[in-house]
Protein backbone atom coordinates (compact mmCIF):
# COMPACT_ATOMS: atom_id res chain seq x y z
CA UNK A 1 0.00 0.00 0.00
CA UNK A 2 3.13 2.24 0.38
CA UNK A 3 3.70 2.08 -2.80
CA UNK A 4 0.79 3.35 -4.20
CA UNK A 5 0.84 6.81 -5.96
CA UNK A 6 -1.35 9.51 -4.80
CA UNK A 7 -2.75 11.59 -7.34
CA UNK A 8 -4.66 14.76 -6.52
CA UNK A 9 -8.10 15.77 -8.47
CA UNK A 10 -8.84 19.78 -8.32
CA UNK A 11 -12.31 19.47 -8.76
CA UNK A 12 -12.67 16.65 -6.01
CA UNK A 13 -11.54 19.08 -3.54
CA UNK A 14 -14.20 19.83 -0.74
CA UNK A 15 -12.55 23.38 -0.02
CA UNK A 16 -10.58 26.02 -1.34
CA UNK A 17 -7.97 25.33 0.15
CA UNK A 18 -8.18 21.75 -0.74
CA UNK A 19 -8.59 22.55 -4.47
CA UNK A 20 -5.19 24.99 -4.54
CA UNK A 21 -2.94 22.66 -3.07
CA UNK A 22 -4.35 19.50 -5.59
CA UNK A 23 -4.09 22.23 -7.97
CA UNK A 24 -0.12 23.18 -6.90
CA UNK A 25 0.76 19.36 -6.95
CA UNK A 26 -0.60 19.18 -10.19
CA UNK A 27 1.38 21.71 -11.83
CA UNK A 28 4.24 20.77 -10.15
CA UNK A 29 4.78 23.31 -7.71
CA UNK A 30 4.37 20.84 -4.55
CA UNK A 31 5.33 17.48 -3.86
CA UNK A 32 2.64 14.57 -2.96
CA UNK A 33 2.86 13.66 0.70
CA UNK A 34 4.33 10.33 0.65
CA UNK A 35 2.25 8.71 3.32
CA UNK A 36 3.07 5.12 4.49
CA UNK A 37 -0.21 3.48 6.04
CA UNK A 38 1.06 0.55 7.08
CA UNK A 39 3.80 2.84 9.35
CA UNK A 40 1.11 5.23 10.66
CA UNK A 41 -1.07 2.25 11.47
CA UNK A 42 1.56 0.48 13.58
CA UNK A 43 2.05 3.86 15.18
CA UNK A 44 -1.13 4.50 16.33
CA UNK A 45 -1.53 1.05 17.81
CA UNK A 46 1.57 1.47 20.03
CA UNK A 47 0.09 5.53 20.88
CA UNK A 48 -3.87 3.76 21.69
CA UNK A 49 -2.11 2.12 24.79
CA UNK A 50 -0.36 4.10 27.65
CA UNK A 51 2.48 3.03 29.78
CA UNK A 52 0.35 3.57 33.01
CA UNK A 53 -1.71 0.66 31.18
CA UNK A 54 0.79 -1.52 30.16
CA UNK A 55 1.25 -2.01 33.67
CA UNK A 56 -0.34 -3.90 36.96
CA UNK A 57 -2.03 -0.72 38.33
CA UNK A 58 -3.20 0.29 35.07
CA UNK A 59 -5.08 -3.03 34.63
CA UNK A 60 -6.41 -2.58 38.26
CA UNK A 61 -7.83 0.84 37.19
CA UNK A 62 -9.30 -0.11 34.08
CA UNK A 63 -10.79 -3.12 35.94
CA UNK A 64 -12.42 -1.14 38.50
CA UNK A 65 -13.67 1.55 35.88
CA UNK A 66 -15.30 -1.10 33.81
CA UNK A 67 -16.66 -3.28 37.08
CA UNK A 68 -20.44 -2.70 36.89
CA UNK A 69 -21.96 -0.43 40.00
CA UNK A 70 -24.94 -2.45 41.09
CA UNK A 71 -24.97 -6.43 41.49
CA UNK A 72 -27.46 -8.43 39.07
CA UNK A 73 -29.35 -11.00 40.04
CA UNK A 74 -29.87 -14.39 38.57
CA UNK A 75 -32.63 -15.01 36.86
CA UNK A 76 -34.64 -18.41 37.67
CA UNK A 77 -35.40 -20.77 35.85
CA UNK A 78 -39.35 -21.96 35.85
CA UNK A 79 -41.42 -24.29 33.81
CA UNK A 80 -44.59 -23.71 32.36
CA UNK A 81 -46.92 -26.75 31.72
CA UNK A 82 -49.75 -25.81 29.25
CA UNK A 83 -53.56 -26.47 30.58
CA UNK A 84 -55.78 -28.63 29.20
CA UNK A 85 -59.27 -27.93 30.72
CA UNK A 86 -58.98 -31.65 32.34
CA UNK A 87 -60.79 -30.87 36.22
CA UNK A 88 -57.84 -33.51 37.39
CA UNK A 89 -55.18 -31.15 36.39
CA UNK A 90 -56.78 -28.08 37.81
CA UNK A 91 -57.46 -30.39 41.60
CA UNK A 92 -53.47 -31.55 41.15
CA UNK A 93 -52.81 -27.89 40.45
CA UNK A 94 -55.14 -26.90 43.79
CA UNK A 95 -53.22 -29.39 46.12
CA UNK A 96 -49.83 -28.13 45.22
CA UNK A 97 -50.85 -24.86 46.18
CA UNK A 98 -52.03 -25.67 49.26
CA UNK A 99 -49.36 -27.96 50.04
CA UNK A 100 -46.98 -24.36 48.85
CA UNK A 101 -48.90 -22.43 51.60
CA UNK A 102 -48.91 -24.89 54.63
CA UNK A 103 -53.15 -24.73 54.46
CA UNK A 104 -54.63 -28.32 54.79
CA UNK A 105 -57.42 -28.54 52.30
CA UNK A 106 -58.97 -32.35 52.18
CA UNK A 107 -60.05 -34.26 48.88
CA UNK A 108 -63.83 -33.82 49.66
CA UNK A 109 -63.18 -29.56 50.14
CA UNK A 110 -61.57 -29.75 47.06
CA UNK A 111 -65.01 -31.91 46.26
CA UNK A 112 -66.98 -29.85 47.44
CA UNK A 113 -65.36 -26.73 45.65
CA UNK A 114 -65.67 -28.22 42.14
CA UNK A 115 -68.96 -29.29 42.28
CA UNK A 116 -69.88 -25.82 43.28
CA UNK A 117 -67.87 -24.29 39.94
CA UNK A 118 -69.87 -26.79 37.73
CA UNK A 119 -72.51 -25.31 35.69
CA UNK A 120 -75.93 -24.39 37.07
CA UNK A 121 -75.28 -24.86 41.05
CA UNK A 122 -75.47 -21.20 42.79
Amino acid sequence: MADEEIKPNPEQATTQEAQLAAENIAAGKEKVTNVDFDADYAAAQQMSVSDVDRTEAGAQAAQEATAPQFEVSQQEETQTEATTGNPDDYKQMAQDSVAESGTEVSDDLIKKAMDKGKAGNS
